[in-house]
């Protein structure tokens, strides 16, 4: 299979909400201009896009709706569900328990763990705080697919070797420090302050 680029992931996945919405508004077909216009994108950008994964909708009508999101997801793998822990219980970690999107998109938050007394014990969103030191023992039981560490930085690289040893193979890390991984396991690294940088450098060079 051919290396896609992780902004051509990204565009889909706004294409699919885009469609979603179109869905709600009673929209059977939508066009690639229609598309792009709200992706910020442009129309060759979008058919390019698309163009990776097969032949989708028909010159001058555009693309079936219903049509296009399902093979979006498909190609998303969000046709399935997923197992996600988090470790991490901090005001971080509690925003994150509390997004509805996640259980939307098929992304299921099973297990919180903390190494905070104070902490372990309580409940979260229907989900009770687990001591960490149970992490092994429980993917043991029941293998995640995906775990969010929401960690102090200067415990983050130990939590995600344990989460590895265990075969968690995909990590989405809000912890400000850069993570090793084996190469078989895919990390994506969420920096609040690099992105509030972006907008920074965009507001002071416009």
């Amino acid at each position: 299979m051919r290396k896609i680029s992780d902004s051509t992931i990204r565009r889909l996945s706004l294409y699919l909400r885009f469609l979603e919405q179109a869905t709600t508004q009673g929209r059977t077909t939508i066009s690639s201009g229609e598309l792009a216009k709200l992706g910020g994108t442009t129309s060759a950008q979008v058919r390019k896009d698309l163009s990776f994964f097969g032949s989708f909708g028909k010159r001058g009508l555009g693309y079936t709706v219903p049509e296009l999101a399902s093979r979006i997801r498909d190609i998303l793998g969000l046709q399935r569900g997923y197992r996600v822990v988090l470790v991490g219980a901090g005001r971080m970690g509690g925003a994150l328990v509390q997004y509805q999107g996640f259980k939307q998109r098929g992304f299921h938050i099973a297990a919180i763990y903390d190494q905070d007394a104070r902490k372990i014990g309580s409940r979260w969103n229907g989900l009770v705080v687990r001591d960490v030191r149970h992490l092994e023992t429980d993917l043991k039981k029941e293998r995640s697919d995906i775990a969010i560490v929401a960690t102090p930085a200067d415990s983050a690289q130990q939590v995600v070797d344990r989460l590895v040893r265990c075969g968690v193979k995909a990590i989405l890390n809000f912890a400000p420090v850069p993570l090793a991984v084996p190469p078989d396991v895919r990390v994506k690294h969420v920096n609040m302050a690099l992105e509030l940088e972006t907008l920074s450098y965009a507001l002071a060079n416009r």
